[in-house]
């Protein structure tokens, strides 16, 4: 096997280009665990952990640009505040050695349903930035994932970034696991309020072929929300939220959960993360909830 070591993003590119087969490896938390069980064996490893330029954050245009190979544990020390629900499901993502090795490009790149980023993701309205020698595009992460562990990219591309605004409103993250700690997700959600654009954003996880966003669930409840005079929230709205988010999925049957199990989390996540959203857009009144 072949290993390839750029030390800057256009020798990433050059390389990718001259070897598509290589498999990138930045933290190498999803693709060694492939080579170890022989689920996977490239003929080149390229490895961009000295590409500096996929090590950093910063603005871009007014939305946080993170670059591909940031780990999980900087982003919820350096950008928890700013991106609060990116943060909650960094924090669930394996243990601390994971989290401070694995990124989000990673995740990304993977693109398992499982991925613990992607409903934090797709509820910010996230776009990722690609790149090739050819050029650079960017692509909603809505329409990143195409199948089971599939995506977008085409074979001499990388993914280079990933842009996300600021929140301008309460954001959550829940995820249910077959234990606490260091587990893949049965079914996660993510959910974030957009007040200036009275609009909701959602991301659904390990419940579909890929993830998703619930989006009559999200048109929904944002005709239902008094984004003005923010006022306690009617039971049947939160059920009918819940419900529209469970129809949302495609869930299958596996050794982790059923298909049943998965929906019914996915309704009793959705209701919750809404409490506990409106309740902080309420100032923290959880009567308002």
């Amino acid at each position: 096997m072949e290993f390839l070591r750029p030390a800057t993003l256009a020798d990433a590119l050059a390389a990718k280009a001259a070897s598509p087969g290589a498999v990138p490896i930045a933290g190498g938390t999803d693709v060694m665990v492939e080579i170890n069980f022989d689920h996977r064996r490239p003929d080149a490893l390229l490895d961009l952990g000295r590409v500096a330029e996929l090590h950093e954050h910063g603005t871009d245009g007014g939305r946080i640009r993170i670059g591909a190979a940031v780990p999980y544990a900087r982003i919820i020390t350096e950008l928890g505040t700013r991106l609060p629900g990116l943060a909650m499901a960094a924090r669930t993502v394996g243990s601390p050695q994971i989290r401070n090795r694995g990124s989000v490009g990673g995740n990304l790149g993977a693109a398992s349903p499982a991925g613990d980023s992607h409903p934090a993701l797709l509820a910010a309205d996230a776009e990722v930035e690609i790149a090739s020698v050819r050029g650079t595009r960017v692509v909603a992460a809505k329409d990143f994932y195409t199948g089971v562990k599939r995506n977008v990219l085409e074979p001499d591309e990388l993914i280079t970034a990933v842009l996300v605004a600021p929140a301008t409103g309460p954001q959550q993250f829940s995820k249910i696991g077959t234990r606490n700690a260091m587990v893949i997700a049965v079914a996660a959600f993510g959910l974030a309020l957009h007040p200036e654009q009275r609009r909701v954003g959602t991301g659904i996880g390990s419940a579909a072929p890929t993830p998703r966003r619930a989006f009559d669930a999200e048109e929904f409840l944002a005709a239902e929300l008094d984004w003005d005079a923010p006022k306690a929230l009617a039971d049947s709205v939160k059920r009918r939220f819940g419900d529209l988010v469970a129809a949302a999925a495609a869930p299958i049957d596996d050794v982790r959960g059923s298909a049943a199990y998965r929906r019914h989390a996915l309704g009793v996540m959705a209701r919750r993360t809404l409490t506990w959203a409106w309740t902080e857009y309420c100032g923290g009144n959880a009567k308002c909830a």
